[in-house]
Formats: structure tokens, sequence, C-alpha cells
């Protein structure tokens, strides 16, 4: 659910025609091809196993399932997951 703040947020970014992953704190997620996948601005680690990672984010709980999944990059604004993947979702 949007807060008064985040519209405010969002109404700015508009305005000024910056990002809204940056204002707004929001998750930047990259996958290339089904083999790797670049998850920026993210709140950290929930699970971790080779068939599946859960990483907490503002926007939600994103679930990376697949075969074979290694966190090959793990830093305070980026995590890179290698691997077979078959699926990408955000739990609310």
């Amino acid at each position: 659910m949007e807060t008064r703040g985040d519209l405010i947020k969002k109404g700015i970014a508009d305005l000024l025609e910056l990002p809204r992953d940056i204002v707004l704190d929001l998750p930047k997620i990259t996958l290339v091809g089904n083999l790797q996948l670049y998850i920026e601005n993210h709140k950290g680690i929930i699970e971790y196993s080779t068939g599946l990672v859960q990483v907490n984010t503002k926007a939600g709980i994103l679930v990376v399932t697949g075969t074979g999944l290694t966190i090959r990059t793990i830093v305070v604004e980026e995590i890179i997951i290698v691997g077979r993947i078959d699926r990408v979702e955000f739990l609310q």
C-alpha cells in the first residue's frame, strides 16, 4: 500500500525526471537470460539454498527459484545470483 509520502516522492521523481527506483528506494532487477540475476537496492537475504533464494526488498520479498543457484556476489547495494533461473516473483 502506498503512503502519502510515497505518492509525493513519485510526483517529485516525475517532475524532476529522476529514476523512481532511486527516489522510492525500490529494487532494480536485471535478468540476463535464465543464467544470472542482478538485484540492486536490496534489504538482505531471507533464505538461501541451491533451489531457492529469497531477498528482502522495499517492494516485498523477491523469490528466485531454479537449479544450482549460487550467490556470486553480495554487497550492501547488490546481489548477483547465478545458476538456472526458472522463476522470479514478488510476495507482498
